[in-house]
């Protein structure tokens, strides 16, 4: 969300750019850099505001003008829109999605960056994925580079930590989970055209190394993503969220089964 810094500097500069439109206009500027000067000397949280304020003067130039208005666009250009603003426009606080719950658990494996873990926080929750397993030495969403990338998603989804992938896979499979390796090897069989079983667990390995041979081998398949460039992978949380993508509207829109053709009856000759 906003940070009350941030609403403040905004406004300010929304001000200064409504003097700046009527600059041509006497009266309009006139008005309009008493009204700008009284707001900005009144924001006495904010000194630098303060400040400036003091050399909007009837009679400066338009030049010395933008000597206060450079600055105060160069601090909101520092205050980016957050993409935390966008998901509150889009949905109203205290919304719930309709859609169902995906019976998906992402399992990661010793994923080095806590941008990726935040990233893949932020997408399981934005695709409905039921539970997220970290294991080995993947961030924890409590560090606050993860919470950070995460923007808050790591409050919305189910997570576990367990420190060895190994036993991470033998508890999803005695549950009746089937574990499905995302990975680049010979033999995996293209995303889009794999069968989603579910509920299933989608497992991520490490971004240099990706998962090792034997976690591969404890896999009931293993799927990629088929790319067409000179480099052979994807971002971790890039290619989780493609993923993410096809087994949701896998979930949501079965492919119909071909029916089942009638056996032919035998001929009788009289």
């Amino acid at each position: 969300m906003k940070t009350v810094n941030e609403s403040v500097w905004r406004e300010a500069r929304e001000r200064l750019q409504m003097v700046d439109a009527g600059w041509r206009a006497p009266g309009i500027r006139r008005r309009g850099l008493e009204e700008c000067r009284a707001w900005m000397a009144a924001q006495t949280a904010h000194p630098r505001l303060a400040a400036l304020a003091r050399l909007l003067t009837p009679e400066l130039t338009r030049q010395q003008f933008w000597s206060v208005l450079v600055p105060v666009e160069r601090e909101v250009a520092r205050c980016k829109v957050t993409d935390i603003e966008i998901l509150d426009a889009d949905l109203p606080a205290g919304a719930v999605p309709a859609a169902p719950r995906l019976p998906l658990t992402v399992v990661a494996d010793s994923l080095r960056s806590a941008f990726n873990v935040g990233g893949l926080f932020r997408t399981a929750e934005c695709f409905g994925v039921a539970e997220v397993v970290l294991c080995g030495y993947s961030p924890l969403p409590t560090q606050p580079q993860a919470a950070r990338a995460a923007l808050g998603a790591e409050r919305l989804v189910r997570w576990r930590y367990v420190e060895d992938i190994r036993a991470a896979l033998a508890g999803l499979k005695a549950d009746g989970i089937r574990c499905v390796a995302l990975e680049t090897v010979a033999g995996a069989q293209d995303l889009a055209e794999a069968e989603w079983l579910f509920p299933c667990a989608l497992v991520l390995g490490n971004e240099r190394f990706g998962l090792d041979a034997d976690v591969v081998g404890l896999c009931d398949a293993v799927v990629r993503i088929p790319l067409c460039g000179r480099k052979n992978s994807l971002n971790v949380a890039s290619a989780f969220a493609i993923a993410a993508c096809t087994a949701r509207r896998r979930f949501d829109y079965p492919p119909l089964k071909p029916a089942r053709r009638p056996e032919a009856k035998a001929q009788v000759r009289l």
